[in-house]
């Protein structure tokens, strides 16, 4: 049996994702990755599920279950059910000893979010058993989980493309020189996906279905290899059950335009970025990070529209999260690029 004291007062990382919530433990590494998802019981208001196990309850529940995503857009849309859905990951990490206790925290957060909105996320994960919540912007977690030298006089360019939003920053000397944040990511090309089957098969799909259409035949440009899959759905004109064949063609069309306001907002940082550091751009090229840069010739998109090398981080994926972590476990050497730097007294702790 584990020792309910091993973790007493541990440091916490924590990516709080649109699609996917991750959890840095200090000292062990990424320890907890689930979707943003909530399952509950709309009579009684009990949860029913969280994480992967509602997930699977997506399109698939009666009128009185409601599956919810707490997070919309990088924005706590929900905050009870975001509490909780942290209260459950903790919980988690303590076993069910009531000795767990969590110390200081790191949350990621989108680079546009407004004071309330901050606050908001701090209140969630103190409200969840943190006794001490800050933030810190999601591109520069990335480049610090990417390993990139952001404490240095060069352009570090980061494009993070998450599940609710597209994060573009260039980083320099420890701070976001420039950054925009746009609210078209992996969850919109899903989105796009859903409505061009629907418009061009007249065949109703549900928002799992797309996310496999993406995932499995989705393309940023053209590829070698011809790619379909067969999806189920409803018939439109008859309302009863029907297959049809999606070419990657289809897809590709389908979410041109999303993939469009992603390189244009990938220009204009590019644009307002001082001369010396777009110099360094061209140098050392641009990184691609989060979920959608696994989107097959994504890097090659982006390399295409701007000119120069665009590379995939290793595991894209946990990137944020492996940065909250460098960060609350040196957290003397981050204050600085903490959006709520830490007092003297704390660093001590």
């Amino acid at each position: 049996m584990r020792n309910p004291l091993a973790i007493f007062s541990k440091n916490v990382g924590i990516d709080l994702g649109t699609a996917n919530s991750l959890i840095y433990l200090a000292g062990r590494g990424i320890v907890i990755n689930e979707p943003s998802i909530t399952a509950v019981n709309a009579k009684t208001n009990q949860v029913l599920a969280i994480g992967e196990e509602a997930r699977k309850m997506i399109g698939r529940t009666p009128a009185h279950i409601n599956v919810i995503r707490p997070l919309v857009n990088g924005v706590i849309s929900d905050f009870e059910m975001t509490q909780e859905m942290l209260r459950h990951f903790l919980r988690r990490l303590g076993g069910t000893s009531i000795f767990y206790n969590f110390q200081k925290a790191v949350i990621g957060v989108p680079s546009n979010l407004t004071e309330v909105e901050r606050k908001s996320v701090e209140d969630a994960v103190v409200g969840a058993g943190v006794s001490q919540a800050y933030v810190i912007e999601e591109p520069i977690a990335a480049a610090l989980g990417a390993r990139l030298p952001i404490d240095e006089p060069t352009a570090n360019m980061i494009i993070d493309i998450g599940g609710g939003t597209s994060e573009v920053a260039i980083i320099s000397m420890g701070g976001s020189v420039i950054a925009k944040s746009l609210k078209v990511a992996g969850d919109k090309l899903t989105d796009d996906i859903l409505r061009f089957v629907r418009e061009e098969f007249k065949l109703a799909i549900g928002e799992p279905t797309a996310e496999e259409l993406k995932i499995n035949i989705g393309s940023a440009i053209p590829q070698n290899e011809k790619l379909e899959m067969a999806v189920r759905g409803r018939d439109l004109a008859t309302g009863l059950p029907r297959e049809a064949i999606v070419r990657e063609t289809h897809v590709r069309a389908a979410i041109v335009k999303s993939l469009k306001s992603i390189v244009e907002a990938v220009k204009e940082v590019i644009e307002l970025a001082p001369p010396e550091l777009a110099g360094d751009i061209l140098k050392r090229g641009v990184y691609l990070c989060g979920g959608g840069s696994l989107l097959r010739g994504m890097d090659a998109l982006i390399a295409r529209e701007l000119g120069v090398a665009a590379n995939i981080v290793d595991d894209p994926l946990t990137c944020v999260a492996r940065g909250t972590g460098v960060a609350v476990e040196n957290l003397a050497k981050y204050q600085q690029i903490l959006d709520n730097p830490l007092r003297p007294r704390d660093i001590k702790i």
